[in-house]
């Protein structure tokens, strides 16, 4: 009876505290929904660069038609920054200086500077030609002044000179970093967590017009808005409390696009994409991140075939698979709305990939988009791998004839392992960069030395970018090479030498430290393979009749392979010793733990990680991670299996002795 009392007693105490909040609400709700009294002074706000009654929007200068829907909640937290509280922390990254709780409520993840210097390095050389073409300069503090040629990446034009000055001699507008540039560019974080990023654009970015940082998380928000307050940016961004997908679809219904979208989720953006291809304006620029990278590196090709409708294979490739796979999804939701993409920068690093994309909107191009998309052909024992283009353009003088493509390029098995094929993809079979833009980031980051704190490192990925072979799709590692053969493994130096002693080129690639890019067919890389093992033999007799070794190597080369190490088999960026793959600064470099709605302090990821490890094993019994609490049946006494019941951890107190005799 005790007990009934005392659950009977819990749920109207649960009842009670439901109906309190509940009430709360409906009493909040009112109280925002009353207009404010007429003879009651406008609401002033926290001292900063606004006009006193002023709404943002119109303080940063953009038209009141493109007023972004605030909400309360996001208005009232940015209506005071407010000191630093209890338990909070203040965390610097570039120029920019965070609020951050305790507690788990907004994600933030030191891991990703990389990618957000990399995006304020990009997104100020979109800027810089966007606005080079209305004869408006922009001035980067710590730049040097040199001449700079300007790269007119609008679609069917060539590469030209920057535009000279007036000829009344007229000096050219200047846009400073921290002002509002009424011709710049508008740019959204669609999911801005702490605001770090959006107030890292106001504090370091030139010719912005406006930054609207949005989320869907009150708490997101409520910090977001104390942080532009803290850094002193209110002029230039907005906090919003929305959707990102409505807020995308509502401002292209309102025909009122973003020059820039900044996707970066926790996970996958395959949501968001629909929206972002439409909000974006005519050759705006699309930055997106891929952070769940087991489905996209083919852990789960059917979870990706469903996110970005493309079938991921395992492969030592997957890295670069993964940035075409986004791309392929990207291209294809453009394809729906007559638009399609231009790829800049596409970046594999760390735990996640990074594309910048232009897009663009055009029928006549929409129609190749089929001959750009690619299926691939990976062989399960000696992991080559074949292409085949899901259409065929061809020319006819000034016209275009748009076809299927034929095939297979492979036949029912391997013709090197007579193994069977893995089909995957469809996958983005054109350039995942744009050199000369690439090549206009690294002489700007060479003009500004120090402005990054991840400089280094972005410099030695963009080098190794410069130096890919740009028409070869995927990669082979030397190692994977090796393995199938079951010999030692050639040096870099050598394997690159031959290719070229052969005739073919070669490169490497950003997304794998042992790459090997080339144009060479796979039958030359296995007869360089078969010349390298006749200088270092393996034991033939220990291999399997079935073994994809034993058939590679029981054909004679056709192709004489020589190792005499030249000296363009080593790449520039190699010989000058660039930061191109970081090791991790510190242990546990990675992931974190996603951002809890409810709040509460997080849970160490180092003991998330123990308590799961090996949990699919068998654990040895000793209790120790067991409850604490006796054994309902064996403290009654009775109850059927009360005998087989095991006693807790603890042990049982002995009985008290007596000295009264036994009855």
């Amino acid at each position: 009876m005790k007990a009934e009392f005392a659950l009977l007693a819990w749920f109207m105490r649960r009842c009670i505290l439901q109906l309190g909040r509940t009430v709360t609400k409906q009493l909040v709700g009112r109280v925002r929904r009353f207009p404010p009294p007429k003879d009651l002074p406008a609401r002033k706000l926290c001292p900063s660069k606004h006009m006193e009654g002023q709404c943002p929007q119109e303080a940063n200068g953009s038209h009141p038609e493109e007023r972004l829907p605030t909400s309360d909640l996001a208005m009232d937290a940015g209506s005071c920054a407010g000191p630093v509280k209890t338990g909070e922390t203040v965390i610097a990254e570039g120029k920019a200086k965070i609020i951050f709780p305790s507690a788990n409520e907004v994600f933030y993840n030191p891991v990703q500077e990389f990618n957000r210097d990399l995006t304020c390095a990009v997104i100020t050389e979109f800027i810089r030609l966007q606005l080079s073409a209305k004869g408006i300069q922009i001035a980067v503090p710590g730049e040097e002044k040199v001449e700079k040629v300007v790269v007119d990446l609008s679609e069917g034009e060539e590469a030209g000179s920057e535009p000279a000055p007036d000829e009344e001699g007229a000096t050219r507008a200047v846009a400073a970093v921290g002002e509002v540039c009424k011709e710049g560019v508008r740019i959204l974080e669609a999911l801005a967590a702490s605001g770090l990023r959006s107030i890292r654009f106001a504090k370091e970015v030139p010719g912005l017009r406006a930054v609207v940082a949005n989320d869907f998380s009150s708490k997101a928000v409520e910090l977001m808005a104390r942080n532009v307050q803290f850094n002193g940016v209110g002029h230039l961004v907005t906090s919003s409390l929305a959707d990102a997908r409505m807020l995308m679809y509502q401002q292209k219904a309102e025909k009122h696009p973003f020059d820039i979208i900044d996707l970066d989720p926790y996970g996958s953006p395959a949501t968001f994409l629909d929206a972002a291809v439409q909000a974006v304006s005519e050759g705006g620029l699309l930055c997106v991140t891929c952070t769940d990278m087991a489905v996209m590196a083919g852990n789960s090709g059917e979870t990706c075939y469903s996110k970005y409708g493309a079938m991921s294979i395992k492969g030592k490739f997957c890295h670069e698979m993964a940035l075409r796979i986004i791309l392929h999804s990207l291209d294809l939701r453009a394809n729906c709305y007559q638009r399609y993409i231009v790829p800049l920068l596409s970046v594999s690093a760390d735990f996640y990939i990074r594309v910048f994309v232009r897009v663009f909107t055009g029928q006549a191009t929409v129609k190749a988009s089929a001959s750009k998309q690619a299926l691939v052909y990976n062989c399960v024992g000696c992991g080559t791998h074949h292409f085949q283009r899901l259409g065929k353009m061809t020319s006819h003088g000034n016209n275009f004839k748009y076809s299927a493509a034929s095939g297979p390029p492979v036949g029912p098995s391997c013709e090197h392992c007579h193994q069977r094929h893995q089909l995957g993809g469809p996958m983005w079979a054109e350039p995942l960069h744009d050199p000369a833009f690439v090549q206009r980031v690294l002489s700007a980051l060479g003009s500004n030395p120090g402005r990054f704190g991840t400089q280094d490192r972005i410099q030695g990925v963009l080098s190794m970018v410069t130096e890919e072979l740009s028409d070869v799709p995927l990669y082979y590692t030397l190692d994977c090479l090796s393995s199938t053969i079951h010999c030692n493994t050639p040096s870099l130096l050598q394997f690159r030498s031959a290719l070229l002693h052969a005739g073919y080129r070669v490169s490497l690639s950003h997304a794998c430290k042992n790459a090997i890019k080339t144009d060479a067919p796979p039958s030359v890389l296995w007869d360089i393979m078969r010349c390298w093992e006749r200088l270092h033999p393996v034991k033939r007799e220990r291999l399997s009749d079935t073994s994809p070794a034993f058939h590679i190597l029981s054909v004679e080369p056709t192709l004489q392979a020589s190792f005499t190490v030249r000296e363009d088999a080593n790449p520039k960026s190699r010989k000058q010793g660039l930061k191109r793959f970081q090791e991790n600064p510190e242990a546990y470099w990675g992931p974190k733990a996603r951002a809890k709605a409810g709040g509460g302090i997080s849970t160490s990821l180092q003991d998330k990680r123990k308590l799961h490890q090996n949990k699919r094993k068998e654990r040895a019994e000793d209790g120790g991670h067991l409850k604490n609490l006796p054994c309902k049946r064996l403290k009654e006494g009775s109850g059927a299996g009360a005998e087989k019941c095991c006693p807790s951890p603890e042990p049982a107190p002995e009985p008290v002795k007596t000295d009264s005799p036994p009855q």
